[in-house]
């Protein structure tokens, strides 16, 4: 009768929410990293020293992120790829935000009527 009522055994829900947890996770440091890349190539254009701006936000970002990983797998492979997965969610979502308006229309050529 049991069986019928919890058709899903509770360990394996405790399994599932582990690991959106961790793809929530992987997705904030997603969003953190590719956001700080996007904020220093903005930034790194205006400045007399671009190479300083590089290096000192991929130390930055990478300090936080590898631990963040690290943290979040807790030794589990499977943590490990659900935060992956979010991560790499979160760099197609802040690529599509930050990308420049669509000047594609604006900056082709003018179409050239035939010669006779």
């Amino acid at each position: 009768m049991n069986e019928l009522l919890m058709p899903i055994h509770p360990t394996a829900l405790v399994l599932v929410l582990v690991l959106v947890l961790a793809a929530l996770a992987g997705a904030a440091l997603g969003t953190l990293f590719f956001g700080g890349l996007w904020y220093t190539a903005r930034r790194a254009a205006a400045s007399p020293l671009p190479a300083l701006w590089f290096f000192g936000s991929l130390m930055s970002r990478m300090a936080i992120t590898l631990p963040g990983f690290y943290f979040v797998a807790g030794g589990h492979w499977e943590r490990m790829l659900a935060c992956l997965l979010g991560f790499v969610a979160a760099r197609a979502t802040v690529t599509r935000l930050t990308r420049p308006a669509d000047s594609s229309r604006a900056a082709a050529p003018k179409e050239v009527p035939d010669a006779p």
